[in-house]
């Protein structure tokens, strides 16, 4: 079993030292409160389809917000998944890392099911994998790569053999939804909820909050509601739902799977 803290933090748009700084000092806060492994939101240094990423995505590992997030995992000795704005190239990628405590680059994810309105900025991604570690199998997924067609993401992953998904997420809706009359997150407890109960694995979606203020979706807001499902397919915890609901969330995590299904 280890402890598992997720990092519901503001990402302001084009803001890069600012939210660096932010999941910094998130990360020095969390191994202070015990966590063992600290999952960060997608896109959390630029924000999810800001302008800034055609002159500002930086490259995997060598960029800095990926040099600082790979040493704050070090100086803490902690796991520390993060999404980040990718430049590799000529193209940009939406993608997420997996540092391990000694700092080591363990997972290189990029989104594969990017929604349609952001391939004008992000090319799909290429890759998918896991990886074993002292406390249990990771597997590494982006948001919206939950509910791709069949889940196929996440259920490859659990095929893969993971035991535990993490997934940096940007939940958004529009300015003037309502969540006492349309409360958020059936779209994640569908996904998320059948894949768990499936393969006996965990999977915990950490969401940002604030404004999107560039983009096809500026003027929505995102809401945290951060959600770790269980290996029953039920949810072992949720985040606090609105536009300034920053916080820190811990939950136990306890790894370990029976087979896959149709394995033999």
């Amino acid at each position: 079993m280890f402890k598992l803290a997720l990092i519901q933090m503001r990402v302001t748009g084009g803001a890069r030292e600012e939210n660096v700084a932010r999941a910094e000092r998130f990360i020095a806060t969390a191994a202070a409160a015990g966590a063992q492994v600290v999952l960060l939101p997608e896109t959390l240094n630029l924000g999810w389809t800001h302008r800034s990423a055609v002159s500002e995505a930086e490259e995997i590992p060598g960029g800095e917000s990926c040099r600082r997030l790979r040493a704050a995992a070090q100086a803490h000795g902690v796991y520390v998944c993060a999404g980040l704005v990718e430049r590799s190239g000529a193209r940009c990628f939406n993608a997420a890392v997996l540092f391990d405590p000694q700092g080591e680059l363990l997972l290189h994810h990029r989104k594969i099911n990017e929604l349609d309105i952001a391939h004008y900025l992000y090319s799909t991604g290429d890759r998918l994998g896991v990886v074993r570690t002292p406390l249990g199998t990771f597997g590494v997924m982006i948001c919206a790569d939950a509910f791709a067609s069949g889940q196929v993401v996440s259920r490859t992953l659990g095929l893969m053999g993971a035991e535990v998904i993490l997934s940096p997420c940007a939940w958004a809706m529009p300015a003037d939804h309502d969540n006492t009359r349309e409360p958020y997150g059936w779209l994640w407890l569908e996904n998320y909820g059948p894949v768990a109960r499936d393969f006996k694995l965990w999977i915990a979606g950490c969401s940002n909050v604030g404004w999107i203020t560039d983009g096809p979706w500026a003027g929505r807001k995102c809401i945290g509601c951060s959600l770790v499902m269980g290996p029953d397919g039920q949810p072992a915890l949720r985040g606090p739902y609105g536009v300034e609901a920053e916080t820190m969330l811990l939950v136990d995590v306890a790894p370990g799977r029976s087979q896959a299904p149709g394995a033999s």
